[in-house]
């Protein structure tokens, strides 16, 4: 869906108008195509300076979308056919997103009332560079990594929420007219992917509201650490400010840069926001997903029981790795340990299923890790726990070399972008570095366990009633 689109220069006039409030700085085009952000027009060095304010009602959260739906007609008959999806502040705010680009598209009608937004979505770009974009080529490139599976995860996610906004709206008369209609519907998968990429890529945890868009502020763009030189808020109204961090100056040209997180890993910030900082020098996280072998008895049973994501976050901390994840403990002991799962009646006269560990009844698996931790034998579980997720390290990194020696050979053949192919061999080349550390601190934590007391008694006892526990 093509929309008009408006250059930086002229978002004074636009701010002024929704009296957004500038002290000492403006959004500008940067040097060298990097786009647009915030820059210093005046010195600053006091700490908690404010340097842009804006409005409550500028706020794009949940509660705004449907504060500006009571006014118009058209957004409240989509956020109101979408049901609980519009009652998230993601599903309320791609909704608010897609009605601004329709009414500002080159439609022969008008759709949607006006607002401040109508004209702050020609601001932003035409084309944000997130790998939900990339084509089938191009995903290939990060095959091996993390980012491989929460990519194909994501666009089956993206493809599920276009489905339901059809089938939720093909009965809204003007919705069928011109989104959905095979000659005069101009609304697509892509257009839903693009209102998905400005929601991920600007949206802010502002405290005391939650997920928002907060126009001028997202236009910050970001730095880490000691290159941080702003802080997003909110002021006592309710709106958002922009404020210099402490110990922090800028003058006359300076760029003004806040943090997207800085405990965000390669994955997440490329998966996000379309690149990874040039300063980083690790991978900080990553994700690999688990599964129950098929010759355990409880594998049907356990994952309706497990309520965290399956699998278990890698991560790095300080000079050396760590990992968390509740699911692994389910895959590391069975009812022969003390794993006990039945049916339970409720007090409606239904049945639920209970899960126990001797004896003591389980919510989650960090209930269990804590349960674990405390029972004599908290180093064989240990040890089969860090056995199990060593192994799945070890897996992932045949498939990252392999998958690297494919993408080497297809960048130097293939029509790929460089941008792309350059990005995706940097996460390539930090993920692997991450999972070697990874996996030398389990075979040194492995071979600790190994020798204790407990272990060995356990081994013996295993050996002796024919039951082997393998730990190699």
């Amino acid at each position: 869906m093509q929309r008009k689109l408006l250059p930086i220069e002229t978002l004074p006039a636009w701010a002024e108008l929704n009296n957004v409030e500038f002290d000492g700085v403006k959004v500008s085009s940067l040097p060298a195509g990097k786009g647009s952000g915030v820059v210093a027009t005046a010195a600053h060095s006091e700490d908690g300076a404010i340097l842009m304010r804006v409005p409550q009602e500028l706020v794009l959260s949940l509660g705004n979308v449907w504060m500006y739906a009571k006014s118009d007609q058209h957004l409240r008959e989509v956020l109101e056919a979408t049901g609980e999806y519009a009652r998230t502040a993601r599903g309320a705010i791609l909704i608010f997103l897609l009605l601004q680009v329709t009414s500002t598209s080159l439609l022969p009608v008008k759709i949607g009332a006006s607002n401040p937004f109508t004209g702050y979505v020609q601001f932003l770009p035409s084309h944000i560079p997130l790998p939900t974009f990339w084509e089938n080529a191009e995903i290939e490139m990060v095959k091996g990594t993390s980012l491989e599976g929460a990519l194909r995860s994501k666009l089956n996610s993206l493809n599920r929420e276009f489905d339901h906004l059809r089938d939720s709206t093909r009965s809204i008369k003007w919705c069928q007219q011109y989104w959905w209609d095979q000659q005069t519907g101009l609304l697509s998968l892509d257009d839903w992917k693009q209102v998905d990429a400005m929601y991920r890529s600007r949206a802010l945890d502002l405290p005391g509201t939650g997920h928002a868009v907060v126009p001028c502020i997202d236009m910050a763009n970001h730095a880490s650490g000691k290159g941080t030189v702003a802080r997003y808020d909110t002021d006592a109204d309710g709106g958002g400010v922009l404020v210099l961090r402490d110990g922090k100056s800028v003058v006359v040209g300076d760029e003004v840069t806040i943090t997207y997180g800085d405990d965000k890993g390669a994955c997440e910030m490329l998966f996000s926001y379309g690149f990874i900082e040039e300063s980083m020098d690790s991978a900080q996280e990553l994700f690999l997903d688990l599964d129950i072998p098929d010759d355990d008895p409880l594998k049907q049973v356990k994952k309706t029981v497990a309520k965290s994501p399956p699998g278990v976050r890698l991560f790095r901390t300080g000079k050396s790795t760590g990992w968390e994840g509740p699911f692994a403990w389910l895959l590391c002991v069975n009812e022969e340990d003390g794993l006990k799962f039945g049916m339970l009646q409720t007090t409606d006269g239904g049945r639920e299923l209970n899960v126990s560990w001797k004896g003591q009844d389980l919510v989650d698996g960090l209930e269990l890790e804590v349960l674990l931790k405390a029972d004599p034998l908290w180093d064989v579980y240990n040890l089969r726990a860090i056995t199990t997720v060593q192994g799945r390290v070890e897996s992932q990194l045949h498939s990252l070399v392999s998958a690297g020696e494919q993408m080497q050979v297809a960048g130097e053949q293939g029509p790929l972008s460089p941008r792309y192919l350059e990005v995706a061999m940097r996460l390539h080349d930090l993920e692997e570095e991450l999972l070697l550390q990874a996996y030398e601190d389990f075979e040194h934590q492995k071979l600790s366990l190994l020798e204790s007391a407990v272990v060995q008694e356990y081994l013996r006892s295993a050996a002796k009633g024919g039951v082997e526990d393998d730990f190699s």
